[in-house]
């Protein structure tokens, strides 16, 4: 096998994964003399090799798609679907050949076979060019939609045919099962009336029926895409379990169309949900948005395992031949001559490397410069970077922050403040009683795990899950990694005052994992020397007017969170509703965090509503009172 490609394969491949190999498609101008040059459809499959940690070349072809010189030829999307026919899994791959005035489309849905030859499967004629979204569903089928309506082909329809429901709104999908698998969503209006039902449709069979069973009608018009996990028939009634993800950045989870799990996704657009199934770890769900951003999601918890951005495609496959799933993901160019690939299933297979050369590895000269501009980039420093160090006096109390900056990439947990007297003329130095608090900030970058609309949050530092993810985009850092968090430390100012020390040392400690794929037994704590802070006494004038006075007055507050859900899975504008029925005012510093009462530290009542998911929210109480906020 080769491990060198040629130039023109690389310009703008078609990637898919198929039998744990990776196939790329790609049109050039077929070999010819003047006029009779043509287009051909080639293709390379590459296979991972462990002990030389890159794709290798296992097998290569073309087919000649058009003869005319003057037509143009591209490929329109690949996947690897299963064929009705063969019963088994084929790569298909859709070519449109535009003619030369472009007043018809010719398009043709060819397959790689098992003997690496790419035959024709469907050829069919359109007096426009396909726009959107174009789905290749098992079949092999093709779907896409035009002016309103729904239209498919494949072997079995015998031509181009269309859904005969008119739909506002369509979601597409298919089922695990043997029949009746290709299915469209959508709401249709009924006549004479505002509303509208929920209609699903077989395109093998024609069958209508309840699209409910599948999704809910208020989630058909904001659903992006769809991956039905689990899908059986009892008693002619179609069960099933589906993950939907909508254009409101939400992973939902739903079984026979009621919803029972909600995750807030990171990023916006997403594209196609995928499955990896780890094995006795699990399985993940794997979403792929615009712009090249992906995220998983473990299935058990459903909370987000890791992300990545400037990926360029990924595929779900065995291709370590270890009989579970990996992920492939192939990000864009980092360097000229190289493509980047992380190979991982979160659970301890991780293999990452340049993916192949774009030119022959001829010229000695080149792949040294190469060489030399890898290792000149400097590696990212994973310990939390200190931004500012602040301290307050309040109601007896001195409270000291930091505000520091951390990497998502290198996850820390169990972070807290610890203050030292300077030790002077004693041998070692006293340790003052605290207590510590997080607040999550806003970052100067925002960070896409954290709302557009928050500002400080409080919590405990989140634990990292058992298994943890690490970002594979070493060769530039990410802005969405970063991760800005204020950790304040209380104590009382009369052991500081009696002892007559005016010094004090502010310890950061913390736990952090070396390795992202790592298990908790591997985690191990540091300690970090902030700076030192002089003891003076500053009145807290106004709240809200400076940050760290706010966070100050966070932090010698009482707290308490009362976790609200709605069973009906609806929850309305809370925060309105706390303005309209007690009365109150916004911090300016954080707008989130609603004063009730202004007229001095003991009397303070501090509201932060956190909504989690549309059906579940947390209402954060800062106060001295406890029965004070029992009423409200």
């Amino acid at each position: 096998m080769e491990s060198v490609l040629s130039e023109d394969l690389y310009r703008n491949p078609h990637r898919l994964s198929h039998c744990g190999k990776t196939i790329s498609f790609n049109c050039k101008r077929a070999p010819g003399t003047n006029d009779n040059e043509g287009s051909e459809l080639i293709f390379c499959s590459l296979s991972f090799e462990r002990e030389g940690n890159t794709f290798l070349k296992a097998a290569d072809g073309a087919a000649v798609i058009s003869r005319k010189r003057l037509a143009h030829v591209d490929i329109v999307k690949c996947k690897s679907v299963t064929d009705a026919q063969k019963r088994a899994t084929a790569p298909c791959v859709l070519v449109i050949k535009k003619s030369e005035k472009r007043s018809s489309f010719q398009y043709s849905l060819l397959t790689l076979s098992s003997s690496n030859r790419l035959e024709p499967c469907v050829e069919f004629k359109l007096p426009y060019q396909m726009k959107g979204a174009v789905y290749i569903l098992q079949g092999p089928t093709v779907l896409w939609r035009h002016e309103g309506g729904v239209l498919y082909t494949s072997p079995q329809a015998e031509g181009v045919r269309q859904v005969p429901i008119h739909f506002s709104h369509c979601v597409v999908g298919e089922l695990p099962l043997h029949k009746g698998q290709v299915f469209v969503l959508g709401l249709q209006k009924l006549p004479e009336e505002s509303t509208s039902q929920t209609l699903g449709y077989f395109v093998e069979d024609g069958q209508v029926f309840d699209g409910s069973v599948i999704l809910p009608h208020l989630y058909i018009s904001i659903t992006q895409c769809i991956l039905v996990v689990a899908a059986d028939r009892v008693d002619g009634v179609l069960k099933c379990d589906v993950v939907a993800a909508t254009s409101n950045r939400l992973l939902v989870y739903f079984e026979n169309g009621v919803v029972k799990d909600v995750c807030q996704l990171p990023f916006e657009q997403p594209e196609n949900i995928q499955v990896v199934n780890t094995g006795r770890y699990g399985s993940l769900f794997a979403v792929s948005f615009c712009e090249g951003h992906v995220c998983t999601i473990w299935k058990e918890t459903f909370q987000v395992a890791a992300l990545w951005s400037s990926v360029t495609s990924i595929h779900v496959d065995d291709f370590l031949g270890c009989g579970t799933d990996q992920m492939l993901l192939v990000f864009k160019d980092r360097i000229i001559a190289l493509e980047e690939f992380l190979i991982t299933d979160l659970c301890g297979i991780s293999f990452s490397e340049g993916l192949i050369a774009l030119w022959d590895s001829d010229d000695e000269s080149k792949n040294e410069a190469l060489d030399d501009k890898i290792h000149d980039i400097p590696a990212v420093s994973s310990k939390p970077r200190i931004d500012k160090l602040w301290h307050r006096t309040t109601e007896g109390r001195m409270v000291v922050g930091v505000i520091l900056t951390t990497d998502r990439s290198a996850p820390v947990t169990n972070v807290s403040l610890s203050i030292l007297t300077d030790a002077g003329q004693c041998s070692r130095p006293a340790v003052i009683q605290t207590q510590s608090q997080v607040f999550w900030l806003p970052a100067a970058c925002s960070s896409p795990s954290s709302s557009s609309s928050s500002s400080f949050s409080a919590s405990t530092f989140p634990e990292p899950p058992a298994k943890k993810s690490k970002q594979h985009n070493a060769i530039s850092t990410n802005d969405l990694n970063a991760c800005r968090v204020a950790v304040t430390a209380v104590t009382k100012l009369t052991p500081l005052l009696n002892s007559g020390r005016v010094k004090c040392h502010v310890m950061l400690h913390y736990i952090q994992t070396p390795d992202a794929f790592s298990f908790m037994s591997n985690q191990r704590p540091v300690v970090l020397h902030c700076g030192q802070v002089m003891l003076t006494i500053v009145l807290l004038f106004s709240p809200d007017e400076v940050r760290e006075d706010f966070l100050s007055l966070l932090a010698v507050l009482d707290h308490w969170v009362f976790h609200i859900d709605s069973p009906e899975y609806s929850l309305g504008d809370i925060n309105g509703w706390i303005q309209k029925r007690v009365g109150c005012k916004k911090i300016e510093v954080s707008p989130q965090y609603l004063l009730l009462n202004s007229s001095g530290p003991s009397a303070l009542m501090l509201l932060n509503w956190h909504q989690i998911t549309p059906f579940q929210g947390e209402l954060h109480v800062h106060s001295r009172e406890r029965e004070k906020s029992l009423s409200v």
